[in-house]
C-alpha cells in the first residue's frame, strides 16, 4: 500500500504542495504544507482574475514542490502515490495543477488520483483531529462555496443537502469590505473590524429564513445588498459610518444563518459531529457561535486550524491517503480538469 502521498492544489490563488504519511492504522500524518498565494496580485481589482491565477501558478508550481520536500527532509522517489485537485475551481488555474501532477505521477510511475477540492477540505480535518466518525455534516465556507454536506465515506459517498442559491458567505464578506473601504480579501479586515463593534447594533436580514424557504439553502446576496443600501443613505445623510459596527452587525447575520442551519440539519438528520471548513471558518464569530450552538445540542464541533482551512495541498494530499487506504482506483493518465465538478464525485 502506498504510505507518502504528495498533494498538490491550483483551484484558485494559492498554489499549494502537501505531503502525508499513511499509517497502517488509517490515521494520515502531515508532513509539508507549503503554499505560494497570489491574492497581493488580485487585490488592486478586487478580485481574483483568472489569467493572473493561472500565469502565477505556472510560476509558483516547481519553487513550491521544493520546498513541500525541503521541509519533509523526503526525496522525491519516496512519493507512493500523487492526489490533484480536478474541479471544481478556474479552468486555467486547475490545468497548471493537473499538468504538474500528470507530470511527476509519469516521471515517478505512482499512481495518480485526480480529487475533488470540496471533499478536500472535509478530509483536511483528519490531518488535525483524527478519523472522521460517519456519519457527519460538514459546512463548507468560502469564498466559491457555501455548502452543506452529509458526509457517510470520505473516500466515496458525500451528499450536498443545502447550497447558496446565489453568493456565497466568502464572496458576500468581499462585496461588503469594498462597501466599507477595507482590503480585499474581506474576511479577516470585517472580523478584525467587528471586534470593536455592536453586532445588534443594525437588524440586517437574515437570507432563506422564511417558512416557504428551503431549509438548508443559503442567500446572501440580499444581505450585501442591504449593507450596501444602509451605508449609501448613511452617506447621503452626511453621517459619518460607523465601520465597526456595520461590520460586526454583518457578520453577526452571517455567522447566525450558517450556524443556525448547520446545527438544525445535524439534530434533524441525527448526524453527532459537525465539521466546519473553508477560508471563513476561521472567522472567529462564526467559531464561537459554532461551539455555543453545538454545545447546545450535544453536537461535536470540529475545525481544522486557520491554515488548513484554506486552500492548500495538504488537504489534496489528505484525501488522496484516504482514497488509497480505502482501495479506490487512481485516475487515468489523460484525465482533464473539471471546473464545475459535483461535490458526489470524490475521485475521476
Amino acid at each position: 500500500m502506498p504510505r507518502i502521498v504528495m498533494g498538490v492544489e491550483s483551484s484558485c490563488d494559492e498554489t499549494g504542495v502537501g505531503l502525508v504519511r499513511l499509517h497502517d492504522d488509517g490515521t494520515v500524518e502531515l508532513l509539508a504544507d507549503e503554499v505560494a498565494s497570489s491574492v497581493d496580485q488580485h487585490a488592486r481589482f478586487g478580485g481574483v482574475v483568472p489569467e493572473v491565477a493561472s500565469r502565477a501558478h505556472l510560476e509558483a508550481m516547481v519553487p513550491t514542490v521544493r520546498r513541500a520536500f525541503a521541509t519533509s527532509g523526503l526525496k522525491m522517489s519516496d512519493v507512493d502515490a500523487i492526489a490533484v485537485t480536478a474541479g471544481p475551481g478556474l479552468a486555467g488555474a486547475l490545468l497548471v495543477g493537473v499538468s504538474a501532477a500528470k507530470a511527476y505521477a509519469a516521471a515517478l510511475d505512482v499512481p495518480l488520483y485526480g480529487v475533488n477540492h470540496l471533499a478536500g477540505h472535509i478530509a483536511v480535518d483528519t490531518l488535525q483531529h483524527g478519523p472522521l466518525p460517519t456519519p457527519s455534516l460538514a459546512l463548507l465556507v468560502s469564498g466559491g462555496h457555501t455548502q452543506l454536506l452529509r458526509v457517510d465515506d470520505i473516500a466515496g459517498k458525500i451528499t450536498e443537502i443545502g447550497s447558496t442559491v446565489d453568493d456565497a458567505a466568502g464572496e458576500a464578506y468581499d462585496k461588503v469590505a469594498r462597501v466599507l473601504d477595507l482590503p480585499y480579501p474581506g474576511g479577516p479586515p470585517i472580523d478584525k473590524a467587528a471586534r470593536d463593534g455592536d453586532p445588534t447594533a443594525i437588524a440586517f436580514p437574515r437570507g432563506m429564513t422564511g417558512p416557504r424557504d428551503p431549509a438548508f439553502d443559503f442567500s446572501f446576496s440580499g444581505l450585501k445588498t442591504a449593507v450596501a443600501r444602509w451605508v449609501e443613505t448613511a452617506e447621503a445623510r452626511g453621517e459619518d459610518v460607523p465601520v465597526a459596527d456595520v461590520a460586526a452587525s454583518f457578520q453577526e447575520a452571517v455567522a447566525d444563518v450558517l450556524t443556525a442551519k448547520a446545527v438544525r440539519a445535524a439534530t434533524e438528520s441525527g448526524i453527532g459531529t459537525l465539521v466546519i471548513s473553508g477560508g471563513v471558518a476561521a472567522n472567529s464569530r462564526l467559531g464561537a457561535l459554532a461551539a455555543e450552538r453545538c454545545a447546545e445540542a450535544g453536537i461535536e464541533l470540529r475545525v481544522p486550524r486557520p491554515r488548513l482551512c484554506t486552500d492548500n495541498g495538504a488537504m489534496i494530499a489528505a484525501l488522496g491517503a484516504h482514497l488509497v487506504a480505502a482501495g479506490v482506483a487512481p485516475s487515468p493518465l489523460d484525465l482533464s480538469a473539471n471546473p464545475a465538478l459535483p461535490v458526489s464525485t470524490v475521485c475521476l
